[in-house]
């Protein structure tokens, strides 16, 4: 029987609610087709910090090491700062195995409402590709002088050649395995001219080995508008770390709620292992409620299947999960009256009845 290590690292919020939803139905869809998860819990995050002063253990990148892929919930504390739950915890880990490449696909699910006038069901089918490991959140910079009238703060970003190169590689591999072939790249170069003029030059020497994938520049400003007034034009996008954190929060948007939106972190040479999350973090202002939408995880648990090599896996539980949807069984972020362990439980019973 095939067999998959998973690290399961609910972390904050309602990645603890979210990740066991996640885990019981990956556990069906095992079942299935007739693979196993041997899944191991890790109680890292901001609980585990105040315990012990830090979001994971100082060896927990080689006690990661070892797993076949990470599912990861969320990070973030209303009592700690942002930059000690970020970096100690999400960042460390991306960073640490080097996960280059964040992938996050948008759809509009059966039952669902884009707030876009005039979007139904099939009208949006995106993927973002974010570089994920320098850029904007290479974590250079500084502050001198602090608390005085002339504190000054500096964020450097950080683009190198292999950096950039590799993520437009990936992204035109994946406009070139995708119906239309068409790749925006989106940075800011009339503004920012020597970061984001290296984007574009180097974008344009990838586009070479790619003949077969249309391509274009897009300034992220423009890039934004055209999301939401034009977003049948748009099919897989580029961009830097920042910007395109920014773009794929406002598609998840566009698509009907955060709560739907899935990511994978991955490293596509699989060196290490990969991460996969759902986009939405830990909303600790409805965490310890049930009623945390569970759907970006499965979707989510969807990815990490396909990069597992269980693509027909991946397939059924996306069929289930859009049933259900569409039945109208959802959670209130997107119109239904369900709450997490409704969803769960008829995404699992979705599952379960295919296979009778």
């Amino acid at each position: 029987m095939r067999r998959y290590r998973i690290a399961a690292i609910a972390g904050d919020g309602i990645g603890q609610e979210v990740i066991p939803a996640g885990l019981d139905v990956l556990r069906a869809i095992a079942d299935r087709q007739g693979f196993a998860l041997d899944v191991e819990e890790f109680p890292w995050g901001s609980d585990y910090y105040r315990a012990n002063g830090k979001m994971m253990p100082e060896d927990g990148l080689e006690t990661l090491k070892p797993f076949d892929s990470i599912f990861f919930g969320a990070v973030g504390d209303a009592h700690l700062p942002d930059d000690i739950t970020l970096w100690g915890l999400r960042l460390k880990i991306c960073q640490g195995f080097d996960q280059y490449a964040n992938i996050r696909p948008t759809r509009v699910l059966p039952g669902l409402t884009s707030p876009l006038r005039a979007v139904e069901p099939g009208d949006i089918d995106w993927v973002i590709v974010r570089e994920n490991s320098e850029g904007e959140y290479a974590g250079h910079g500084g502050r001198a002088h602090r608390g005085h009238p002339e504190e000054v703060a500096t964020e450097t970003a950080i683009f190198t050649r292999a950096g950039v190169t590799r993520i437009m590689r990936t992204a035109f591999r994946i406009a070139q395995s995708r119906p239309r072939k068409l790749l925006t790249v989106v940075t800011k170069s009339n503004a920012q001219k020597h970061g984001m003029v290296f984007w574009d030059e180097i974008a344009a020497e990838v586009a070479r080995e790619f003949p077969d994938v249309t391509w274009e520049k897009e300034l992220v400003d423009a890039m934004a508008a055209r999301m939401v007034r034009k977003p049948g034009s748009i099919d897989t996008v580029v961009a830097t770390n920042l910007h395109a954190d920014i773009l794929s929060d406002l598609a998840g948007a566009v698509a009907g709620s955060l709560g739907v939106a899935p990511t994978a972190n991955l490293e596509p040479d699989r060196r290490f292992p990969s991460m996969f999350e759902p986009i939405h973090g830990s909303a600790f202002d409805i965490a310890g409620k049930g009623v945390a939408n569970p759907v970006a995880t499965f979707w989510t648990a969807a990815m990490m299947l396909e990069h597992l090599g269980e693509p027909a896996a991946a397939a059924s539980l996306m069929v289930a999960v859009e049933q259900v949807c569409a039945s109208g069984i959802m959670t209130a972020d997107v119109g239904g009256t369900a709450n997490t362990a409704e969803v769960t439980a008829a995404v699992v019973a979705a599952i379960r009845g295919a296979n009778a």
